[in-house]
């Protein structure tokens, strides 16, 4: 994943026609990204905002170059839609939905480990913000500041509570970056520290994690052996009873060592600023 990718600028819109498809298509549209396009299939002709509905992503690229595609089409189809997307390599496939059943993501990622062209963000994921730049997705661009922390996140609304503090206090963001919150995702915390680390732009980090699953934990290692760049993290669901799912299918506490307090501990073992609190991160900064 590389700044260039992120700030590709013919992008279209899966299930553009959908309310939510729609409603978040204007508003891309109108925080300056360039979305050529939408897909539709009993849609054909039809105009979003300006912006022309084909059939197909094949139909749109007979017409137009694509870059990066965000995909609102509902859970049921979800699967077909980014095997879609992948098969027509697409180079950035942002997926914002939510629900896509796990054996549907299961083919959704041997299809991008065949195909190999494809880098996939989410699903169920607010998406990407380029302070200034591209919104892919539905992250507030209002509550953005260009400047140069990066900022990754499993969670959508503490995403949007970190920005707004971040603006509150004048710290700019150069990133901002929604990976999801799903059992199986396209992109790790892993990925996105490295185009941090990478970007002479970036000087700060800030991760935000949930419990469940190791990627915290992959990311803590990560960060001992490769990041050079300060790095602040707040894991949410520090009160999280075991065994229950909490927002994200991803959110639900399995072993200890998945539990906010661990990953906590854990990032803090390898150098991370830890916080016990969005207000207390933003202070930390």
């Amino acid at each position: 994943m590389t700044e260039d990718l992120l700030s590709a600028k013919n992008v279209i819109v899966q299930g553009i026609t959908g309310a939510h498809g729609a409603f978040h298509a204007s508003a891309m549209k109108a925080s300056g990204t360039n979305v050529v396009a939408g897909t539709s299939p009993s849609k054909i002709g039809d105009t979003i905002d300006g912006i022309p509905v084909y059939g197909s992503i094949k139909d749109i690229q007979a017409a137009h170059a694509v870059d990066i595609s965000v995909v609102f089409v509902p859970a049921r189809f979800a699967k077909g839609a980014l095997i879609e997307a992948i098969t027509a390599e697409v180079p950035l496939i942002v997926c914002i939905t939510e629900g896509i059943p796990l054996h549907d993501m299961l083919a959704v990622t041997k299809a991008l480990k065949e195909k190999g062209r494809s880098q996939l963000i989410g699903p169920n994921c607010p998406g990407i913000l380029l302070p200034g730049g591209n919104k892919l997705g539905i992250i507030p661009a209002h509550l953005s500041l260009a400047g140069s922390v990066g900022v990754v996140s499993r969670s959508g609304t503490l995403t949007y509570e970190a920005m707004d503090g971040l603006t509150r206090r004048g710290i700019g963001q150069k990133y901002i970056i929604g990976i999801g919150g799903d059992r199986i995702a396209g992109t790790s915390f892993i990925d996105c520290l490295r185009l941090f680390e990478n970007d002479p732009d970036v000087d700060k980090i800030v991760m935000i994690g949930e419990i469940g699953g190791t990627g915290e934990l992959d990311a803590a290692k990560y960060i001992k052996q490769h990041v050079t760049k300060p790095v602040y993290a707040y894991v949410t669901g520090h009160h999280a009873p075991a065994g229950v799912q909490l927002g994200h299918a991803g959110a639900i506490l399995g072993s200890a060592d998945e539990s906010a307090a661990a990953k906590t501990e854990y990032l803090a073992e390898n150098g991370v600023h830890t916080a016990t609190s969005i207000t207390h991160l933003i202070h930390m900064i």
